[in-house]
């Protein structure tokens, strides 16, 4: 059994549709797969039409990816087994989408008044309608030449203190974990080693998550050390905490794809345990 919980498609910063993704996962023999876009639930329906249309094995968990602070930094929570139509979550999808764009506004007068200019038009042409993203700047800022490298964008613009760089404006995190449990899912923290706390800060993000009610923590994620998923499990269960596992797909590329190296031991409490829809068994 194979379980991907965290993967994007061209509604959010990913680069495929949603049926190219779930085509993708089940060519990558993905058994579930939770579609988690950046502050929408846009790609889900035709995920689903297109797992029935085409008869795929593969059993879609509805998923939303909410960016939020923390301490003045961002952190991302995944809204797992979520009710896509609840009409108090479309509402607040609706006022980050809102913070997302008055950000590129931002982040586009930034790019201006350092000789980049109409950024923002060509950005949203790139999105085509999809929530905007600083990933989206990166792409076109690769496009016109300013960086070798999305990677080097961020280093170079759009990083912390860079001249691009924009404060996030999104909802406190105890509040997005409030909004996806009304919607009847399950707030798990995203990719924790990705916002680069030393130890002492990382045990402090866990324990505040799950003192505001968090449900559970991503422990696997592709590129992680042995001893890195050891120190997350024991984070997840010091705080009570089930485990998730998700690849953060948003395109292919030589160190990620979706299920990569998303294994979890049999002794390890699963976010899906409870799940009618996915077998409690682990990985294998």
């Amino acid at each position: 059994m194979k379980i991907d919980l965290h993967s994007h498609t061209l509604c959010s910063d990913g680069v495929l549709s949603p049926a190219d993704l779930v085509a993708r996962a089940v060519e990558r023999d993905v058994n579930a797969l939770a579609i988690t876009d950046h502050d929408t639930v846009a790609g889900l329906a035709a995920a689903q039409q297109a797992i029935d249309e085409l008869q795929l094995p593969l059993t879609l968990i509805n998923g939303v990816e909410i960016s939020t602070s923390w301490q003045q930094q961002e952190i991302h929570i995944v809204g797992l087994n979520i009710n896509p139509h609840c009409p108090t979550l479309l509402s607040r999808l609706a006022i980050q989408q809102q913070r997302r764009f008055e950000r590129a506004e931002e982040m586009a007068r930034r790019l201006a008044k350092n000789q980049i200019p109409d950024v923002l038009p060509a950005v949203l042409a790139l999105a085509n309608g999809a929530a905007v993203t600083r990933t989206h700047f990166a792409r076109h800022l690769v496009d016109i030449g300013q960086a070798s490298s999305m990677n080097n964008v961020f280093k170079k613009y759009l990083g912390r203190g860079k001249i691009g760089y924009v404060p996030n404006n999104w909802v406190d995190f105890a509040e997005a974990i409030q909004w996806i449990q009304d919607a009847n899912g399950v707030a798990v923290l995203a990719h924790p080693l990705k916002y680069k706390l030393n130890g002492k800060w990382l045990r402090r993000l866990v324990e505040q998550f799950a003192e505001a009610g968090g449900d559970a923590i991503e422990v696997i994620s592709p590129q992680q050390t042995p001893v890195q998923k050891r120190e997350l499990c024991a984070l997840a269960q010091l705080h009570g905490l089930t485990a998730s596992v998700g690849s953060d797909f948003h395109q292919v590329t030589t160190w990620n794809d979706l299920g990569k190296n998303l294994y979890l031991s049999d002794d390890v409490p699963t976010v899906w345990a409870s799940w009618p829809q996915i077998p409690a068994s682990p990985q294998v």
